[in-house]
């Protein structure tokens, strides 16, 4: 409408004036545990063992954030890349990174099939991955409108489909569907709702998995877990949230909630353990999706960050943050 792309049902990101002013300042006055007070040890990924998986089983990596490498009827995706210093238009400034024992990069990656955008904000959207993944892929999977940023960095058209709302595709056996989410796009002051904003449907032939993207809780959930449930695993954030803006990122409790409306089997937690992006402390995503998945009897996958996972096989639930400040 207008130009632009609106969510299904009203959403308000603005806050008044004297409020945005009071959040800018605690951000920037008191970090007090959002960053981890030392160095994270993270698994260093192997690309012969990720080669080495059996192609019959659902397999994944998780690099921190919302950054997944998926390996599904032999096919290997890749979600939401970002493997920068810093999710921001500056290279200098701007949430950085925590610090890891091993960070993940394009030179490490396996032979990839396709590549999948939720979205263009810069922590979901990463230019410098992109342009060292443009020789490396020959298929991106994006949001309406997104694949113009991918021309101006250098990726042929003809690489990249663009995908609305319930629009699907096919890749080989897998079938992927592009679904709604409650958040909006835009990478600079003026281009907000310019590009459509998602989340992911990647069904094999053994195996439907929903990656959500970034999004605020919406009746949408339900709606596509009656659509496109059951899934076996479910991506879908907790971290980056606040009650001035709870209607464009969810509550931990919501996140939860949202994996029962999906009639999802798993939960994985993702959008968190990387950036600083919030007030909150950086382990209180994952600590509040926990209580909350005991008390609705949702079952929580907590791989360490760089790990192995073999869906099914070593479900990975170990609390690897509690040795951490």
């Amino acid at each position: 409408k207008m130009g632009k792309f609106h969510n299904t049902i009203a959403t308000k990101l603005d806050m008044k004036s004297s409020k945005m002013i009071g959040v800018m300042w605690e951000f920037f006055r008191n970090n007090k545990n959002r960053e981890p007070a030392e160095m994270l040890q993270v698994d260093k990924f192997n690309p012969d063992s990720f080669n080495d998986l059996d192609p019959n089983n659902l397999s994944f990596t998780w690099f921190g954030h919302s950054s997944i490498l998926i390996k599904i009827d032999g096919k290997v995706l890749l979600i939401d890349p970002v493997f920068s210093e810093r999710a921001s238009m500056f290279s200098f400034m701007g949430p950085k990174r925590f610090s890891y024992s091993n960070y993940m990069n394009v030179g490490l990656l396996p032979d990839l099939d396709a590549v999948l955008i939720s979205h263009d904000h810069y922590d979901h959207l990463d230019y410098k991955t992109i342009l060292k993944l443009k020789d490396k892929v020959e298929k991106f999977y994006v949001p309406l409108s997104v694949g113009a940023h991918l021309e101006k960095w250098g990726i042929p058209s003809q690489n990249i489909i663009e995908l609305n709302w319930w629009d699907s595709t096919d890749l080989d056996s897998i079938s992927l569907v592009f679904t709604p989410s409650r958040h909006f796009s835009g990478r600079g002051l003026n281009n907000r709702f310019s590009t459509l904003w998602g989340s992911w449907i990647i069904r094999g032939s053994n195996n439907n998995i929903f990656f959500g993207g970034d999004s605020g809780y919406f009746p949408g959930f339900k709606e596509i877990g009656e659509k496109y449930g059951p899934f076996d695993l479910a991506f879908l954030e907790c971290g980056a949230y606040n009650e001035n803006w709870s209607e464009i990122h969810m509550m931990p409790e919501e996140t939860v909630q949202a994996s029962k409306d999906l009639n999802s089997k798993l939960l994985m937690p993702i959008h968190w353990g990387k950036f600083n992006l919030a007030l909150h402390p950086w382990k209180e995503p994952i600590q509040r999706a926990i209580e909350k998945g005991n008390q609705l009897d949702v079952k929580i996958i907590t791989p360490q960050i760089g790990e192995l996972v073999t869906v099914n096989k070593n479900l990975m639930t170990t609390h690897w943050w509690k040795d951490y400040q």
